[in-house]
């Protein structure tokens, strides 16, 4: 009967240090196996341009010499190389030698020449103080001598540096999207091709111009879209969707067949730009659940836990 006891007791201990120690073993095993962090989107459809970016630089094509229309002393220097400055804006204050060899008496002998040989250079145009000649009050000029030169914002361009295979989309009249440094962006059309060709890249200098007056300093580099072409609705991922291989040649995504584990399916891509992309084949559900977020790096089948999305 005592042995009977013992085994008893000795089993009921086995049994509770069983029950203590599963949970643990459980949490090890998850730790073993974590989930990776995902967020899921559904495939639209829709179309997307085929959109081609370049650079291009800017470039002012008319420049307007500011000259010295008088000998005179100069008194007054109202810009600063680099200032933006409209039609009219006064930029110089001369002073004839004549006036000055009178002094400030020259009034009082005759009230009609209160302004004799004091002259105000204004500006003929907007525009840009590129060059500043003559910046320093006191200096002496010539006539005719330049003293600061303006780039007109109104003949402000775009060098659109173009491969010559896509020449035929950047052809005068044809439109293209000129996006910052500070990602604003602007509609622009392109007037002209130059006869020049880079030797080492092999692209056509195309020039492009916005029909809005921007005061931009020159020699800024820009990117330029344009659509090479559409096609018919077709089925719309996020870019972010999409993954590839180191020489971008085989295309895959993440797809969910239940809550918590996701395989690679190989697609085809089309056409795509700086957000979306056609997926041509397979074709999918409305229903599927594709990830978007925390794919990089995924196994062919892999543990997942969401988070967001769809």
């Amino acid at each position: 009967m005592k042995r009977f006891i013992y085994i008893s007791l000795i089993l009921n201990v086995f049994l509770l240090i069983r029950c203590k120690t599963a949970p643990k073993e459980l949490d090890e095993k998850e730790i073993l196996n974590p989930k990776s962090i995902v967020e899921v989107v559904g495939v639209k459809y829709g179309t997307v341009d085929d959109e081609l970016v370049l650079s291009a630089t800017t470039v002012y094509l008319k420049r307007n010499v500011v000259t010295a229309t008088i000998p005179a002393f100069i008194t007054n220097v109202h810009v600063k190389l680099g200032d933006a400055i409209n039609k009219g804006d006064v930029l110089y204050e001369l002073e004839s030698k004549e006036r000055r060899a009178l002094g400030n008496n020259i009034s009082k002998l005759d009230t009609s020449l209160v302004s004799f040989g004091l002259i105000k250079i204004r500006a003929s145009a907007s525009g840009i103080i590129s060059t500043l000649d003559k910046q320093q009050p006191g200096d002496y000029v010539l006539e005719g001598t330049q003293l600061c030169t303006i780039a007109e914002s109104s003949d402000l361009a775009f060098q659109v540096n173009v491969p010559y295979e896509f020449t035929s989309f950047a052809k005068p009249g044809k439109t293209c999207v000129i996006q910052l440094p500070d990602n604003t962006t602007h509609q622009a059309e392109f007037t002209k091709a130059l006869t020049a060709m880079n030797a080492l890249a092999q692209t056509q200098t195309i020039l492009a111009k916005v029909k809005e007056s921007l005061f931009l300093p020159e020699n800024m580099i820009v990117k330029v879209s344009m659509v090479k072409g559409s096609t018919s609705k077709k089925q719309i991922l996020p870019k972010t969707c999409i993954l590839s291989d180191e020489m971008m040649k085989e295309f895959w995504v993440m797809k969910l067949i239940n809550d918590s584990t996701a395989i690679r399916i190989p697609v085809m891509v089309g056409n795509k730009n700086t957000i979306n992309s056609e997926v041509i084949f397979p074709q999918f559900s409305l229903n599927d659940r594709i990830i978007s977020s925390g794919n990089y790096g995924l196994a062919d089948t892999a543990s997942v836990k969401i988070v967001g999305g769809k």
